[in-house]
């Protein structure tokens, strides 16, 4: 398989090799497309001419499963997958989950829980005299001691548990190749302490060069709001120019934060997504049902990275940065060219975009020359001034999309920030957007409207969403169009208590409509929410949060949202009692659910119809059997 990058002995002698410069051990299936990280880092490497071989999902429990293509020349490079182990693993309510669309089938079990830890321990174990890098998205979020949300504990940095002796944090290609050149130059991993977005363990606390400290792992353990303090200090040295190194102390180590690496060029950027990916998975998945996760992004194209909408859950800052990077229009093109003569495309581009579809360059000039601002946001409570609002360049890609052979729509499927959008005077992009880019509904995120709420997210006040629901239904209703908003909404956040969550139900009553799709918060490594759920305090204020963490509080938020469903009666009647607004059970047009005995009355009324329309076909079939006896 020239075209895939070697995943067996077979495919290195195929190719002439002897010895591997790297192996890439990942807990995802092998997918050699530019939307998975194991395939980006290794196309990378390869353009680098240096000899990598992919072990996808190793029976980590059998040595001989990462022993495939013996020791390599380099380094093993060690990732989980696209996702977090355990959030692929486990439900907000830490339920197993049976599916894994990263894996054959789209079934679960083809990796172990924390799979970073394990894979790194399991190579330690075997080639302990050979370098261990970790990247991926598990690894970056849990550089630093972290809140562990499924063992309700703080953990220690992963670069400690995992063995490892060095971690890649962000997107990586700039630090893969610098990792890569260090080592060929002979450099000993250990001393590779100089790349910008790494992280490395030393006992040497003299090591970093004029650092920030951070708390002792012992004191975060102790006190939640030493733990907030270390929060916000990662927080806000994570831009390449205001970023300091950071310094996390344990008993018998450092572990040390170089500051991030700069953000891409556009000629980088494009570099990458020129490599000769295959664009599918290995042809080894086939006979076990492909690997589901392509199916959404096969035809979507990645026009930009980084974020400044900074939303409190989201742990894009953490990872990609708050700096916006985005492709030439001439590598979109190229590549949507490429996919438009695809056997199995259909005339849709399913969506174009990435963590947000309609930023496709920095917030503001300032930016370049002086880093993002420490002591305020972009877009929240209000936007900066200083914010370059204009959708010109991005509506400027979707009209040349349009016009591409074979192509009969292009979608913009998530990440649409609509409290960007509205506040542009220039209303060209939002009635193309209604008109051409939109399948008869369009998915924004307001995620709640409790004031209280939507400050804890970092979301913008209700007014915004309320202006954007207006607007968007006067365009679509000067182009003649019948086109639907939704909206993604989430229960039991810091700061939500049965008076914000019923305060969200009411809204839903008003704008009559009921979600079918209802997200929990979901406490995952590496974001400010986390941090509240975990602490109890917004690290930012270090004010008190009230925070819903028994699972009966949680269900009754959700059950709130979607108070029409009937399995949700008793929850509902439970939250509003308890709550004090028995006010909203009864007949008025304003009350979520009628009484109990109500209820109770018409559910037994509909038992006894069901009965007495049953009872004349029991007594037909006994007449017919009578009969047959008497014949």
């Amino acid at each position: 398989m020239i075209n895939f990058l070697p995943i067996s002995a077979e495919d290195m002698k195929e190719r002439g090799w002897e010895q591997l410069d790297f192996v890439l051990v990942s807990g995802d299936a092998y997918v050699d497309h530019p939307s998975f990280g194991t395939a980006v880092i290794g196309r990378v490497l390869e353009n680098r001419g240096y000899k990598v071989g992919i072990i996808a999902q190793p029976e980590w429990e059998n040595n001989e499963a990462f022993k495939v293509f013996g020791r390599p020349r380099l380094g093993f490079l060690i990732t989980s997958g696209n996702i977090d182990s355990m959030v692929n693993h486990y439900t907000v309510a830490k339920k197993k989950r049976s599916d894994d669309l990263y894996s054959p089938g789209g079934k679960g079990g083809y990796r172990p829980d924390r799979a970073t830890i394990v894979y790194s321990n399991k190579v330690k174990e075997l080639y302990s005299d050979v370098p261990i890098i970790l990247g991926g998205l598990e690894a970056s979020l849990r550089r630093f001691a972290h809140y562990d949300y499924w063992s309700n504990k703080v953990r220690r940095s992963i670069l400690l548990d995992s063995k490892a002796d060095l971690l890649v944090y962000g997107m990586g290609e700039r630090q893969i190749i610098e990792i890569a050149e260090a080592l060929e130059s002979g450099i000993p991993v250990k001393e590779i302490t100089f790349i910008r977005g790494t992280v490395y363990k030393t006992k040497d606390r003299e090591r970093p060069y004029q650092p920030v400290f951070l708390p002792h792992y012992d004191e975060i353990l102790e006190s939640k709001r030493k733990y907030a303090e270390s929060f916000m200090l990662q927080y806000n040295n994570m831009d390449a120019i205001v970023g300091k190194p950071l310094v996390e102390a344990y008993k018998n180590n450092y572990v040390v934060q170089n500051p991030p690496h700069e953000p891409m060029s556009q000629t980088e950027l494009d570099d990458i997504y020129s490599l000769p990916f295959a664009r599918t998975y290995h042809p080894i998945y086939e006979k076990k049902g492909g690997i589901p996760a392509i199916k959404e992004v096969k035809f979507s194209l990645i026009s930009n990275r980084g974020c400044f909408g900074n939303c409190s859950f989201c742990a894009i800052t953490f990872h990609q940065g708050r700096v916006v990077q985005s492709r030439s229009h001439r590598s979109i093109l190229t590549e949507a060219k490429k996919i438009v003569w695809d056997p199995d495309f259909k005339g849709y581009i399913h969506d174009v975009g990435g963590p947000t579809a309609n930023f496709r360059h920095r917030a503001c000039e300032k930016q370049v020359k002086h880093g993002v601002c420490v002591d305020k946001q972009c877009l929240y409570p209000k936007p900066c001034k200083q914010l370059k609002i204009d959708h010109k360049d991005y509506l400027k890609l979707l009209r040349n999309l349009r016009q591409l052979p074979n192509v009969k729509k292009v979608f913009i499927r998530s990440g649409l920030r609509y409290d960007y959008l509205i506040h542009d005077n220039n209303d060209e992009f939002f009635r193309e957007l209604c008109e051409h880019h939109i399948s008869g509904q369009l998915k924004v995120a307001p995620e709640h409207v409790s004031a209280e709420v939507l400050k804890k997210m970092g979301k913008p006040q209700r007014e915004v969403y309320d202006k954007f629901v207006k607007k968007y239904h006067k365009i679509n209703e000067d182009l003649g169009m019948k086109q639907f908003l939704v909206p993604y909404l989430m229960s039991s956040h810091p700061g939500s208590d049965l008076k914000e969550a019923i305060e969200l139900a009411e809204y839903l009553r008003d704008l009559g409509f009921m979600p079918e799709q209802v997200q929990d918060f979901y406490p995952t490594p590496g974001t400010l929410s986390t941090c509240m759920y975990h602490t109890e305090l917004d690290p930012r204020t270090m004010e008190s949060v009230y925070v819903p963490k028994s699972a009966h509080e949680k269900a009754m938020q959700r059950a709130l949202i979607q108070y029409r469903k009937p399995q949700n009666y008793n929850l509902v009647y439970e939250a509003l009692v308890k709550a004090g607004r028995e006010d909203l059970i009864g007949f008025e047009k304003r009350c979520l659910i009628r009484p109990r005995q109500i209820v109770n009355t018409q559910r037994t009324n509909k038992t006894m119809e069901k009965s007495s329309k049953a009872s004349p076909k029991k007594d037909n079939r006994a007449n017919s059997k009578a009969k047959s006896k008497r014949r």
